[in-house]
Formats: structure tokens, C-alpha cells, sequence
């Protein structure tokens, strides 16, 4: 069947030695499942926000008697020739739309309030007027994307960005939030900000005596401002950020540590040449010592940007390496939390895609014992993460590589795994064990690992995939089967032939499974 052989086909582009070059092989975050992506972003940071009453700011009392009790009224203040009455009904709006649950935007957007909130920004004269209307325009953008959109429709990007650069701290954060939140609605929204110079202006206002509250703003709005893939933003608008990032990665507040990683998690969530140019500011380093952070709030974005640049190239992946990444790999295998499991055994999934040196540097930091320990143990998003990381280094290994696998238990775990409900994992495991069995064949040990895979009760699995309902499985297994499992040999599958080597496979060739396990001639 056409479409599922194409889709097979872009995910089996996650394997090294498959004929494609290097850079092409390693998983794009596109190609794993859209959980993955999520990894609880939007619990842990919303793109819009809304500004409630109790994070209102005290402000100069009007001489007027009474505020606006109805919409009507509010209307109407608005629209008045006074500037006291304006401003009464101008915060009179923002504290309606301040509400915690269901402020009425749309009743306010139908009486036409949004085109005069945008034309008082332009009241310099009265920054209190300014500060008003833009809280009210950021809570109307904190909205639906229909909501966020009638902000937009009537001009009020370049106002915002404008502000931006008022000598009123209130009214400059304001705006802030309001950008942060037009942003976040989406890359249409977010491209028109860049476009009218709002990522330089927002950098203007990273300085030393920033605030803290101030400068969480900041980062949370330079976060949107990189945000989203489809497409991404144009990368000329969003490369000035970058060393102010990597400032703020050793500032002292968490919450400030945690958009910048975000934001840069988004930008190596590209290309490689995005990825090089972080990699070319020296922050590697910073961003494997915030691996070991206990505050997950950090740790998840650092490991999402870690894990982005090891799907690069392996020069990208080997400056992960350098700065000590896999340690703390293997330490983030046996983290409590699974969301941080899977994305680590993701992360080792791309760095044994890589070369023969970066997988021997792989076994030697003792990863497959505790990748084997989270097929074992880990719930089944870490358990599909560990096996592809397993089978790509079956594919892209060498005969060392192969064989230490296999004293290891790979073996085992693999035949654990192999009556699991998704098929696109058992492809994958079926993948792993074909290559070993092939190598095993080649060094005429094929009955010791056959025997093996035998008494994990993996024969019996391949059996019963015969009659599995996906093509390829069924496919795959019974060639297995043919190849190194039936008394009459067959013809081996070219689709399913291990890579050629150099020199002998390294078991002990008597036949049967050596006491003490496979060792090395």
C-alpha cells in the first residue's frame, strides 16, 4: 500500500546507515509523536496571559465621583471630550476585562471598543490614559485568535512597539505584555511584531537595572517572539537575541532561566544552521550545567534545547559531548518524572544516530544498561524513545558495538517489546533485531543468538507477527523468520540485509550461547 510505505519511509530516515548522509538521518522533533513536542509546554508557560485584578497597580485617584456601571456607559465615557471621564472609563473596561472567568471581550469588541483603546495609545500627553488602554488591549489579545486578531486589525502592533520605548516603566511593561501576548497567538501575528521592529526594541529594555518582575516580562514576550515552526520566524529578526540569551542563561531567577531556554529551545528546533549559530556563542556548556537542574520548570526546556542540537550534525552533537552531556544523560535516565525519561532517551536516540565514535562514547558512559532499565521499567513513550536509541545503534554500530549489545541484553529487551500494540514500534524492534541477527550470521554465530532470541520468547512473538494487520510487520517478521530461523535457509530479504563488515563478528562461533556471555576475539 502506497501511503504506508511512504510513511515508513520518512521514519525510517531516522536510521544512520540506511545509504543517507549523516545530517539527514537523525530524527527531526516533526518526526516523533506530537506528545513528545507538547512535553507539557502550555502547562508549564501560556502563550497569552491575562492580568488579573490583584495585580493591579495602585494609580493617581480621579477627582471623579463615580466610575461607569454599565458597558453602555463605559462606551460612552470612553468617547467623551473630558479626559478625566475618559480615563474613569477607560479603567472601568480594563478592570471588566480583568475578570478570572469569562470577561465579556466579545460584548465589549461588539461595542466597538477596540479602535478607540488603540487610538488612546497615542495620548502622551497622559501616560495613566496609555497604561489603561494597553492593560485592556492586552487582555482582549489574551483572547481567541478571532479576539487577538481585532487588536491587530486596528493598529495596534506599531503603537505597542512604540511604547515600548516610553520613559513611564508602566506604561513600557504594559506594552510589553501586550506584544507578548499578540505574539503567542501564532506565527502570522508574531511575524507582524518582528516586522515592525519589536525584537529590537524589546532587547533595548534588557539592562543591568532591569527589574526582576520587569525582566521576566521581557524574556516571557522574547520566548513568543521565537516561537513557532510552521513557519518559523525569519531567523535575520531573531539572531540579535542571541547573546542577550546568553546572558540571561546565568541569570540568578528561575523564572527568567526558564523563558530563555524556551526561547532558545525554538530556535535549534530548525535547521542546523540555526543550531550552529547557538552553538557559535559558546553557551553548550551552560546549557549542559542546567541538566543537573532540580527545578524541572528549567530542566525540561534545557533538555529540549539540548536535545534539538544533537538532531544536527555531528560536529553540533560532539559539542553536546564535550561539555559532558552524557552524564547527565544517564543521570536524567533514572529521573522521577517520565516526561524527563522520554525526552532523555529522545536526546540518546539522535546521539546513537550519529558516528562510531559518538555510540562507543554512548556504551562507555554505561547508557544502554539504563536505556535496557527504561524498555524494563519506564512507561511505553520512555520505553519507544530507549528502543529507537537501541536500534539505531544497531544500524550505525560496528561489530563491537553489536556485540556488546547483545552481552548487555539487548537482546531481552527487544523480545520484551515486540507484542507491544503500536506497529510502528515493533518496526522499529524488528529493525534492531534484524541486524544483529545478520551480523550474527555473517560471523557464523547465528544459532547462539537465534538461541537467544529463542529462550526470551521472541520466536514465539515473530510467529504470531505473521499474522499481524500491518503490511510491513508481517513482512518484516516472516522474512526474519525465513532468514535465520528456518531449517531451509531461503534466500535473504535485500530489504531486510544487514550492512556488510569488515573483518569477523566478535561472538564465539561453537554454536550455542558461551557461559558468561558473548566476549570479544
Amino acid at each position: 500500500m502506497p501511503s504506508r510505505e511512504n510513511e515508513m519511509s520518512h521514519r525510517m530516515r531516522a536510521f544512520k546507515n540506511s545509504g543517507k548522509g549523516t545530517e539527514e538521518m537523525r530524527r527531526r522533533r516533526t518526526e516523533v509523536s506530537i506528545e513528545l513536542r507538547k512535553a507539557k509546554k502550555d502547562e508549564q508557560l501560556f502563550k497569552k496571559r491575562n492580568i488579573n485584578l490583584e495585580e493591579e497597580p495602585v494609580l493617581q485617584e480621579s477627582n471623579s465621583p463615580r466610575s461607569p456601571s454599565s458597558i453602555e456607559d463605559i462606551v460612552k465615557g470612553m468617547n467623551s471630550t473630558d479626559e478625566n471621564t475618559v480615563l474613569l472609563a477607560t479603567q472601568a473596561a480594563r478592570k471588566t476585562l480583568s475578570r478570572e472567568k469569562n470577561p465579556p471581550i466579545d460584548v465589549l469588541i461588539n461595542h466597538g471598543v477596540v479602535p478607540r483603546l488603540v487610538q488612546l495609545l497615542d495620548c502622551y500627553q497622559c501616560p495613566s490614559l496609555q497604561f489603561e488602554a494597553a492593560w485592556a488591549l492586552t487582555n482582549i489579545a489574551s483572547g481567541t485568535s478571532d479576539q487577538t486578531m481585532t487588536v491587530v486589525k486596528n493598529g495596534a502592533i506599531p503603537k505597542f512597539v512604540a511604547l515600548l520605548n516610553s520613559p513611564h516603566i508602566h506604561v513600557s511593561e504594559q506594552a510589553v505584555w501586550a506584544i507578548g501576548n499578540v505574539a503567542g497567538d501564532g506565527p502570522t501575528t508574531r511575524d507582524m511584531v518582528l516586522q515592525h521592529g519589536g525584537m529590537n526594541a524589546l532587547l533595548s529594555l534588557i539592562k543591568p537595572d532591569t527589574t526582576v518582575s520587569f525582566l521576566r516580562n521581557v524574556v516571557w514576550t522574547l520566548s513568543n517572539l521565537c516561537r513557532n515552526k510552521n513557519p518559523p520566524p525569519e531567523f535575520d529578526f531573531i539572531r540579535p537575541a542571541l547573546p542577550y540569551l546568553c546572558k540571561l542563561l546565568h541569570y540568578g531567577d528561575n523564572d527568567v532561566l526558564a523563558d530563555t531556554c524556551w526561547a532558545l529551545s525554538y530556535i535549534t528546533d530548525g535547521t542546523n544552521d540555526k543550531i550552529q549559530a547557538v552553538v557559535d556563542t559558546g553557551i553548550v556548556g551552560r546549557l549542559v550545567e542546567l541538566l543537573s537542574e532540580s527545578e524541572v520548570s528549567i530542566l525540561t526546556p534545557a533538555l529540549r534545547t539540548v536535545g534539538n542540537i544533537v538532531t544536527g550534525n555531528d560536529s553540533q552533537t560532539d559539542a553536546v559531548l564535550g561539555a559532558g552531556g552524557l552524564n547527565h544523560l544517564a543521570l536524567l535516565l533514572q529521573h522521577t518524572r517520565q516526561s524527563i525519561v522520554k525526552e532523555a532517551a529522545w536526546t540518546v536516540s539522535n546521539i546513537t544516530a550519529g558516528n562510531e565514535d559518538q555510540i562507543t562514547r554512548v556504551i562507555e558512559a554505561g547508557i544502554v544498561d539504563l536505556l535496557l532499565q527504561v524498555i524494563k521499567k519506564g512507561d511505553f513513550r520512555s520505553q519507544k524513545e530507549a528502543m529507537w536509541a537501541i536500534t539505531n545503534m544497531t544500524s550505525g554500530g560496528n561489530l563491537h558495538h553489536k556485540a556488546a549489545l547483545i552481552q548487555l541484553g539487548a537482546i531481552s529487551s527487544m523480545c520484551d517489546l515486540l507484542d507491544c500494540k503500536d506497529w510502528k514500534t515493533v518496526l522499529v524492534i524488528l529493525d534492531g533485531l534484524n541486524n544483529l541477527l545478520g551480523a550474527a550470521e555473517k560471523s557464523g554465530d547465528l544459532e547462539s543468538v537465534a538461541v537467544l532470541v529463542e529462550e526470551c520468547g521472541g520466536l514465539e512473538k515473530l510467529e504470531l507477527l505473521q499474522h499481524h494487520e500491518n503490511e510491513n510487520v508481517f513482512q518484516k517478521s516472516a522474512a526474519i523468520i525465513d532468514n535465520y530461523f528456518s531449517s531451509n535457509g531461503g534466500d535473504e530479504d535485500a530489504n531486510l540485509a544487514p550492512d556488510s563488515y569488515d573483518g569477523a563478528f566478535a561472538f564465539n562461533s561453537n554454536g550455542s550461547v558461551p557461559q558468561g556471555g558473548f566476549s570479544f576475539n
